[in-house]
């Protein structure tokens, strides 16, 4: 049975179309020829396929997709894994309709399933195979703590840890060694990932506060009582559930002491205070009272007769409260800094390359953004921006805490010198290195000189795309990272959302998650994930949420914290439930058993 004039003519203008878009991939891949010559011959036809799905998709196909659907046809919605072989199935059936002959196959073209079946190969090479209850694996970053503690190192790798991240921002090389030495200890089979750090752009020092210390007594809401002031006077003793304390300058006080004498002395600000001995140990005595008290070096403390004096404190950390229209200098000097109350403060920055390649109008974060700015003024050594958001009542900003610069390209690698001293330890430890502030692909391009002339060009590259520079290079950069054969992609959420926005970071971390399936380039879905339960044992409904999100990469990853076996354990059973339930974007229609008993 044929079909009539108007759905002929609708067919052909869809079959020029699609042809229209092969031509497209097909001039798209030519043109990128060398590039795709010089990756890995096991990425080849992946490194063709995701330049296809770049010249498609910089077309907007919103208009064409409905007409597909509309005749049956697909929608092209689900080509990331076979771009060439989605078109022309979809011509096959075109033509097919049309009663015209179909166009060949061409040869090396990777169709859907071949594309899957290199992510899979892909993801199994860098990270290990798929879990017995899940397709996605689990990397979880190892505190200070597991270089001594073997028993939380074996009770991660018992509940779910498939890799273990080592991040060399943190401890030195003889703790990485010991970290990993446990790792393969608790299970051979768990892999091991290091972090390079990258170039830290952070604010510069604060000029610290008064050396005081203040104890306090829990109230209820009338103002009773209900927990004295407890702390040690002297040093607390390794097992105490109280842990503050307040050292002395006279040990043999100490020996003096028993429990029930009185203590009295007058604090910092020349308040009479009362303390009773409740606890004497050979290091210090634990002391309570009903009212605040605030010490300094030098305070003395009386018992009896006999007499000590408070040794020396830390100092307060102190801090810049920013508010919105406030401006901030930012300077070349990491001098530190003096909190001023005016509205103009002025602090140090870590990178002096910042000063050359910043202009005026260019954006400024700190802290994770929780203080946005603009730069107003430029000069050798300083920048002024003006403050656009901050917390209604002011935010602290502190020492040491993250400037991100979304419109600003810096002059400078990825890899610094203490990134490049800390690779001997990579290339000796691990089986991946992770790579921090990826820009584009002459990034990638020096890690591999620096790994090959180490003999190490098999050891796992993992590039982290957390800045809008590196993710607008992606294509680039995979191209080049394709040139190694055990490769990954890690979605670094954290100063991504804060430069590229908030509001805009669940379309970007879907871009690249998309891209990485047409390059069938295994992806790590980090940051934050169930961040509540590894620090306080309760998860947000949202982060359940986005934890049941990371199903669709090949790994997620925790960061530490005191829950962090119960985080594990969590997600575990969170991706082995949605592994029934979708892969990649597409929704798999496992039979639902939810509504067997009717409504």
């Amino acid at each position: 049975m044929g079909i009539d004039a108007d759905r002929r003519s609708r067919l052909v203008d869809l079959r020029n179309e699609l042809t229209e878009l092969r031509a497209e991939a097909i001039a798209a891949e030519a043109s990128a020829k060398e590039l795709i010559a010089a990756v890995d011959p096991a990425h080849r036809e992946s490194a063709a396929n995701v330049v296809h799905y770049r010249a498609v998709r910089s077309r907007d196909l919103r208009d064409l997709q409905p007409r597909l659907s509309a005749e049956g046809l697909s929608s092209l919605g689900r080509m990331e894994s076979g771009v060439l072989a989605n078109l022309d199935s979809v011509i096959r059936i075109i033509n097919d309709a049309l009663g015209e002959a179909e166009p060949d196959l061409e040869e090396g073209e990777i169709d859907w399933g071949g594309g899957k079946e290199a992510l899979a190969l892909n993801a199994a090479a860098l990270l290990g195979g798929e879990p017995d209850d899940r397709s996605t694996r689990i990397m979880v970053t190892m505190p200070s703590t597991a270089t001594t503690d073997t028993e939380f190192v074996e009770r991660c790798a018992a509940v779910g840890m498939d890799l273990a991240r080592i991040n060399c921002a943190h401890d030195g090389p003889d703790e990485w060694r010991a970290m990993a030495a446990n790792v393969r200890a608790a299970n051979a089979k768990v892999r091991i990932a290091m972090d390079l750090a990258g170039p830290k752009l952070r604010t510069g020092p604060i000029a610290p506060g008064p050396q005081v210390v203040k104890f306090r007594p829990t109230r209820d809401q009338v103002g009773t009582v209900r927990v004295p002031a407890r702390f040690w006077l002297g040093q607390a003793p390794a097992r105490t559930d109280v842990t503050e304390q307040a050292p002395v300058t006279d040990p043999g006080w100490i020996a003096a002491r028993n429990v029930g004498d009185i203590v009295t002395l007058d604090d910092t600000r020349g308040r009479f205070r009362e303390l009773r001995v409740l606890q004497v140990a050979s290091t210090g005595v634990l002391v309570a009272g009903d009212r605040t008290v605030y010490l300094t070096p030098g305070t003395t403390v009386w018992c009896d007769d006999e007499q000590t004096a408070i040794g020396e404190l830390p100092a307060v950390a102190q801090s810049l409260r920013v508010f919105r229209g406030d401006t901030i200098t930012l300077t070349a000097d990491m001098a530190p800094a003096i909190p001023t109350d005016d509205g103009r403060h002025r602090i140090g920055c870590s990178l002096p390359e910042v000063f050359g390649a910043i202009e005026v109008g260019h954006r400024v974060y700190f802290d994770d953004g929780k203080i946005e700015s603009v730069v107003t003024r430029v000069e050798p050594d300083t920048v002024v921006v003006g403050v656009t958001r901050a917390a209604l009542n002011g935010t602290k900003l502190k020492a040491e805490k993250g400037i991100n610069l979304p419109d600003t390209a810096l002059p400078m690698p990825a890899l610094t010198d203490e990134d490049i001293d800390a690779l001997g330890s990579v290339v000796d430890l691990a089986d991946m290195v992770n790579l921090s502030f990826v820009r584009g692909p002459e990034d990638v391009a020096d890690l591999q000189r620096r790994l090959d002339n180490r003999a190490a060009s098999d050891l796992g590259v993992v590039i982290k795309i957390e800045t809008v520079a590196g993710f607008s290079a992606l294509p680039e950069t995979l191209l080049q990272l394709m040139r190694t054969r055990r490769i990954g992609v890690m979605i670094a959420r954290g100063d991504l959302a804060v430069e590229a926005g908030f509001e805009r970071l669940a379309e970007v971390q879907e871009e690249i998650l998309w891209l990485c399936e047409a390059a069938h380039v295994p992806v790590i879905w980090a940051t934050e994930v169930l961040d509540s339960l590894a620090d306080r044992g309760l998860p947000t409904r949202a982060e359940v949420t986005d934890a049941a999100a990371g199903e669709r990469a090949e790994c997620v990853m925790l960061n530490k914290g005191p829950h962090i076996v119960e985080a594990i354990e969590a997600l575990t059973d969170i991706l082995a439930r949605m592994k029934g339930h979708i892969d990649k974007k597409r929704p798999l229609l496992k039979r639902l058993g939810a509504w067997d008993s009717g409504l």
